[in-house]
């Protein structure tokens, strides 16, 4: 049996990262309802699909969505590859549908020239969800200095918001 998912589905959003994962969850048509990020001790793949698995239980989100970086090589390192599909193959199992958006696709919602930072996009989202999310932009980065693990947040929250964008 195929699911219908509703005009304004209940959207989780996972942004995998080195340290674990960030993850938004939006529902209706703005409304941002949890946010996060999800920290993994050990073995980093298990542990993140164990915490997926629990937050899809708990949600029971319409659709997951995900950066497509499956098809073909892109910076992202191979466990950070193979975790993504496998969530790709966990929420499948679950019935859950999946929804994959490229980077290129996030920036062209948010850039009028499909052009900008990681910490623009963190910017333009505080702006947006000022009470949930301003308080959580992390100063901006240096070049000698590593990402903010709150940056795996505004990553989670710009694949909700494209893919709820980019539906009619």
């Amino acid at each position: 049996m195929k699911k219908t998912i509703p005009k304004y589905p209940r959207i989780l959003a996972i942004a995998p990262s080195t340290r674990g994962f960030g993850f938004a969850l939006l529902e209706g048509p703005n409304t941002l309802v949890d946010w996060g990020v999800k920290s993994v001790e050990g073995d980093k793949n298990a542990g993140s699909i164990a915490r997926v698995k629990a937050m899809i239980a708990h949600y029971e989100p319409d659709v997951l969505v995900l950066e497509n970086n499956l098809v073909r090589p892109f910076h992202r390192a191979e466990r950070i590859r193979r975790l993504a599909r496998r969530i790709v193959a966990v929420s499948k199992r679950q019935n859950v549908s999946v929804i994959l958006i490229t980077r290129e696709q996030v920036r062209r919602v948010f850039f009028v020239d499909g052009q900008g930072t990681k910490y623009g996009l963190a910017q333009i989202l505080a702006e947006r969800f000022p009470d949930e999310l301003s308080f959580r932009l992390p100063p901006k980065r240096r070049p000698w200095m590593s990402e903010d693990s709150r940056m795996d947040i505004f990553a989670a929250v710009a694949l909700a918001f494209a893919v709820r964008k980019s539906k009619p």
